[in-house]
């Protein structure tokens, strides 16, 4: 037998073993693939230049995940809304924590786009046509169900008719917002009947009348701590959808500097106008109020 050189490493199996226990026929069982129906999910991701760009798969994977992220954030706020309704306050703050985590992977992954530099995507630019995130109507939803409601964005999905009831359901129906201070009022805080009988399918607008209420919650934040807990939990949502904006921006303004956007848009500065929109004026307003 020949002796191993003093100095050659010992051999070693580094294969991992499958544990007997370990199913692998999946014959007749449902496997991960089967439930997550990945034929159907990694078959979506098309590249339709030519030829094909290497770097249009990461565009589109890009914007799908973010449109699976969005699907999340939509049924988690409807379900927030819904819970507001039926007064369960600590259940509804459970979905909008999971929102907030979502919306930090949402801004974080504009990171990944921007690796794409300008002369990268100016290669395959020409082949989305018109295609543009300003005709995310699950974006849009979102949106709505925020309180930013314009019936005119409607006319963008004419030709999708099931985003247009999505959409319609979500003009018609009372925001976030909207939900919480009619709980307000329930509980015995004296929210305006202004507030509580406006035209929920119109874009929410700051409401003076509202801020006294508002400042009696954060000046005794003990006896009014779940209201309080409440008002902060929205604020974090929009500083979060502000940062999400804001990361957007610049992203773009790194790839296609000042150019339209293939929309139609005028590009970075329509992005840029977008950061003025807030969806809870009051809870910023009240802070000027807090003494200190």
């Amino acid at each position: 037998m020949t002796e191993r050189a003093e100095h050659e490493p010992p051999v070693v199996d580094n294969t991992r073993r499958i544990e007997t226990s370990v199913v692998t026929d999946f014959s007749d069982r449902m496997s991960y693939g089967g439930y997550l129906d990945l034929p159907t999910l990694l078959s979506a991701q098309r590249p339709i230049s030519r030829p094909v760009h290497h770097d249009e798969l990461l565009f589109i994977i890009q914007h799908q995940t973010t449109e699976l992220w969005l699907k999340l954030v939509l049924h988690e706020l409807q379900t927030a809304r819904d819970l507001l309704r039926a007064d369960e306050l600590a259940k509804a703050l459970k979905c909008v924590a999971r929102v907030k985590h979502i919306q930090k992977t949402l801004t974080e992954q504009w990171s990944v786009l921007a690796t794409l530099t300008p002369t990268e995507y100016g290669q395959f630019r020409g082949v989305l046509g018109n295609a543009s995130g300003f005709q995310s109507y699950q974006y849009r939803a979102v949106e709505f169900v925020l309180g930013n409601k314009n019936a005119k964005m409607l006319s963008v999905f004419e030709s999708d008719a099931a985003a247009t009831a999505i959409l319609t359901e979500a003009l018609e129906a009372p925001s976030l917002y909207d939900e919480f201070l009619r709980l307000l009022a329930r509980a015995g805080y004296p929210i305006p009947s202004s507030v509580l009988e406006r035209d929920v399918t119109l874009a929410w607008t700051f409401r003076p009348e509202l801020v006294p209420v508002l400042a009696s919650i954060y000046a005794d934040t003990d006896e009014h701590w779940a209201a309080y807990e409440t008002c902060e939990e929205l604020v974090d949502l929009e500083d979060n959808f502000q940062l999400w904006r804001f990361r957007h921006l610049k992203t773009v303004e790194r790839i296609i500097g000042n150019k339209t956007g293939t929309g139609g848009s005028s590009g970075a500065s329509f992005l840029r106008r977008a950061l003025e929109l807030t969806f809870f004026p009051e809870l910023y307003a009240v802070r000027t109020e807090i003494p200190g």
